[in-house]
């Protein structure tokens, strides 16, 4: 089994209770270790922490969360009785993170389930785990298509700029902004990645760096703040980023930074690229606007190498900290998703796009 795998799933098993296995990707590069959870708590915790983060995986990580609730099939509990135990987990689970819309989209496959079961109770706890499997593998067919429509707008860069990490750390394998360059990698066509560090947590130079260095594609790590000068030398042929929420005209909401990075590729003329499934499309909010911004603690901006180093500002300075910012659809010259590209989008594309 590979110990890099984001998530895994034990499920209950002769006494034994299941378990989410999540790569610990706070300890990242420096130490590969692994939490185990088996309570609900804990995987909030997890998931709030950040142990597992990228939309995909959060959405994955949360419905196997919903199996770890303490319903006992065996005892005398009723069907509504157990029902109102995994909707509380689900209303729980939600709250973990406020931005990445692929939490809540898995969270209402797995409600839909709760809502319309009739049947013993230990069935149901059987459903909620095949559903949630499902979600899992769906995300890998997701990645391997993504990588596929991506890499035909990437087949003629040398090199290309991403922010975060949107890859296989980020879903169940491949990613999303990463996948394209997956996908040609295993063609044989590999890219020069510019990783953007990704202040205050560092995911791009910590996580997007470490993976594609374990998969032999060759990254340069650089700080934010050089991404305008490697544009302005003509060593960035394309920029894509992933998201974790799109909004219905096509803006997008992904790691704080990705605007000033999509501005830059503008005024660069270089083309910027999204890259999500369409699960992380919020067809109910019409622009960006509307997209809840998650505000994190000053604490990771004052300490960037943890609370145990050393405070980065003088006492009684105020912080600021979002952890994400929203990039208008003008600046996205275009969405790839499972399902295609979506060249400059707007409203009547992205609904096209989606279906009914």
């Amino acid at each position: 089994m590979n110990e890099a795998e984001t998530i895994r799933y034990h499920a209950a098993h002769n006494g034994r209770p299941a378990e989410l296995d999540l790569l610990d990707q706070t300890k990242l590069p420096g130490t590969l270790t692994r939490l185990v959870c088996t309570t609900i708590d804990q995987t909030h915790d997890a998931i709030q922490r950040l142990v597992v983060r990228g939309a995909p995986a959060i959405g994955i990580a949360a419905a196997y969360g919903v199996t770890l609730t303490p319903v006992d099939a065996e005892s005398n509990s009723s069907l509504p009785e157990a029902q109102a135990q995994y909707r509380q987990t689900i209303d729980f689970l939600a709250t973990s993170r406020p931005t990445a819309v692929n939490l809540f989209w898995a969270l209402d496959r797995m409600r839909a389930i709760v809502d319309d079961f009739s049947g013993p109770v230990a069935e149901l706890r059987e459903r909620l785990v095949t559903e949630a499997i499902r979600i899992h593998d769906d995300d890998r067919q997701m990645c391997r298509s993504i990588g596929r429509h991506g890499a035909t707008l990437l087949a003629d860069c040398k090199s290309v700029m991403t922010h975060c990490n949107a890859g296989s750390l980020a879903t169940s394998m491949w990613g999303t902004a990463l996948a394209p360059m997956y996908h040609l990698h295993e063609s044989g066509h590999s890219l020069e990645v510019f990783a953007d560090e990704t202040r205050p947590l560092l995911q791009g130079a910590r996580l997007t760096a470490w993976e594609l260095h374990q998969a032999g594609i060759p990254v340069t790590v650089c700080t934010d703040s050089m991404s305008g000068s490697l544009m302005r030398q003509g060593r960035v042929d394309a920029v894509i980023v992933g998201a974790d929420r799109i909004a219905a005209n096509g803006d997008v909401a992904n790691k704080i930074g990705t605007y000033p990075l999509a501005v830059l590729a503008k005024y660069h003329n270089i083309p910027f690229y999204v890259a999500a499934p369409t699960n992380t499309f919020d067809p109910e909010l019409e622009s960006g606007d509307l997209i809840p911004i998650e505000q994190r603690s000053a604490d990771e901006v004052l300490y960037p190498c943890g609370t145990d180093s050393p405070r980065q500002t003088p006492e009684g300075v105020a912080v600021v900290n979002p952890a994400f910012d929203v990039t208008p659809a003008e600046l996205v010259t275009a969405l790839i998703t499972e399902k295609g590209v979506i060249s400059e989008p707007d409203t009547a594309k992205v609904r096209a796009h989606l279906g009914p």
